[in-house]
């Protein structure tokens, strides 16, 4: 017969498991001052191998750099692991920024995540080791970066998933922490830092967050013109494949020209708030060479709006084909390049266009670049062509139209019995949608402000009344005639052929031309 078992008591339980953890104490402390440490971690190493082969799972290793590289894997994955954060995680990492406006989940160190794809139990788990401090050079910042820790994302999984997982779920992950990073992103407008200009090395951009209200709902603008650039817009973005299978650059370019305060900085910052871009504002005058340009090139980021303002200022780009002036000196005798824009430093011609049509321009995805002029005619054809500048937006001054657009956004009104005399008196009065806006922030009460607007458009129209008269009698009063002049006046009166050309004005507040790409 055999002996009855008896359960032990607790006080026996306590003692037993008492005496097991201080044993266990022991030996670590032994093995850690006694034992090698390179003796351990092989030691280590080999148990878990010996227990793998005893296991179905399999374990992928997501390093946080590929030798100075950041790896991509790793930080899509940690940008992932924010939206698999369920209540029953007991801990997370939440960081806002002090300039940022959301805030920011992500996986906690050395915790553990579970998720499931087409019915796969996917277990990910973040690792991070202290290490010898070092730096280590992130290209994604240009900066060299002090590192205390070693950090790496371990991804487990039943091993008859392998295929599976690599094939499916990790392409997934990269697609889902784009969207993740999409809603989480703060506009940023990017300016190129004095130093790097000067021969400083590293990222050559700083910047600030672009805070611009500015939408296309918001702009003074025909609604057919509105329509047109969004429909462009998403035409662009989501024309990936083909750009690829018609072998040109992922880029569009847009070319806004027009008087000064027709909105063409205010259409840039809607065209960004819609398509979730950064700006990167561009400076030519502030570049040395060609050089300078490609590397700030090569450092903006894909998905981003590169602006160069004012262009025709910057430096000189104009047509080249058009006949110098009459009055300019004789060129120098010697052999110039016709694409260089000045002696010594300088950005050229030839280098501008290579930077947004060349081999250059193809270093980056989703990319759009929008020149701004006040005097499109002065600029080099070669600027002007399809494939470079795809996209000419006139941005002309304020209509009736355009009026109407400003008092429902400033003044929160469709209809007064004032609008018929302001609309009477913009046909006749050239007034930009900037100068509109101004008269209408002046009061909030539309009476008020719609009298201060009528009493302004008839000063400036006074005022430009008085200019042409005055330009039409200092022109006639210098004008010395010849005898035969005098006698072939009249038959250029009565119908002689004349080389000046009366350009109406425009009906619409803006005109778009979208020039013919490859189909």
């Amino acid at each position: 017969m055999l002996p009855k078992f008896q359960i032990p008591s607790t006080k026996t339980v306590i003692s037993t498991a008492a005496s097991i953890a201080a044993t266990a104490m022991l030996v670590r402390s032994v093995a850690k001052d006694f034992i090698p440490h390179e003796f351990r971690h092989f030691f280590l190493l080999k148990l878990r191998d010996l227990l793998s082969t005893f296991s179905n799972e399999l374990t992928v290793v997501i390093d946080e750099f590929d030798g100075l590289n950041l790896n991509e894997l790793f930080k899509a994955a940690e940008a992932f692991m924010g939206t698999i954060i369920t209540p029953s995680t007991k801990r997370f990492r939440v960081t806002k920024p002090e300039k940022e406006q959301k805030i920011s989940v992500s996986m906690e160190r050395n915790e553990e995540l579970t998720d499931t794809f087409s019915g796969i139990q996917l277990k990910w788990r973040m690792v991070c080791k202290q290490i010898q401090s070092k730096y280590i050079s992130n290209p994604d910042d240009y900066n060299s970066t002090l590192k205390t820790e070693l950090r790496y994302f371990e991804l487990s999984f039943h091993k008859k998933h392998k295929n599976k997982v690599l094939d499916e779920y990790l392409p997934y992950i990269l697609e889902k922490s784009k969207e993740a990073e999409e809603e989480m992103k703060t506009l940023k407008l990017f300016t190129l830092k004095r130093d790097r200009m000067r021969g400083g090395r590293g990222n050559p951009w700083q910047s600030v967050n672009l805070d611009h209200p500015a939408t296309f709902d918001k702009l003074a603008m025909d609604m057919e013109m509105k329509k047109a650039i969004i429909d462009d817009l998403e035409r662009f973005v989501r024309r990936k494949e083909f750009y690829r299978r018609v072998g040109k650059a992922w880029k569009r370019g847009y070319l806004l020209f027009g008087p000064p305060g027709t909105g063409k900085s205010s259409l840039i910052a809607a065209m960004a708030n819609y398509l979730n871009f950064d700006v990167y504002d561009l400076e030519l005058t502030d570049l040395r060479t060609n050089s300078d340009l490609r590397r700030l090139l090569i450092s903006t980021a894909n998905r981003s709006i590169l602006v160069v303002e004012d262009i025709d200022c910057s430096v000189e780009l104009h047509d080249r084909l058009k006949p110098a002036a009459a009055a300019a000196p004789p060129p120098r005798p010697m052999v110039m390049n016709p694409y260089q824009m000045k002696q010594g430093y300088g950005v050229t011609l030839s280098g501008l266009l290579n930077f947004i049509d060349g081999l250059w321009s193809s270093c980056g995805d989703e990319r759009i670049i929008v020149f701004t002029t006040n005097h499109k005619d002065r600029l080099d054809p070669a600027l002007l062509r399809p494939g470079r500048m795809d996209v000419h937006i006139h941005m002309s001054y304020c209509t009736p139209w355009g009026f109407k657009m400003l008092a429902s956004i400033y003044l929160g009104i469709t209809e007064h019995q004032l609008f018929e005399e302001v609309e009477q008196l913009m046909e006749m009065t050239k007034v930009t949608p900037a100068e509109v806006g101004e008269q209408l922030m002046k009061d909030e009460e539309p009476d008020i402000a719609l009298e201060g607007l009528i009493e302004f458009l008839e000063e400036k129209k006074k005022s430009e009344e008085i200019k042409a008269n005055e330009e039409e009698e200092g022109a006639s009063g210098s004008k010395v005639m010849s005898e035969p002049e005098k006698k072939g006046g009249s038959e250029k009166e009565d119908g002689g052929e004349s080389n000046e050309i009366e350009i109406p004005r425009a009906i619409k507040c803006n005109e778009i031309e979208i020039l013919r790409e490859i189909k």
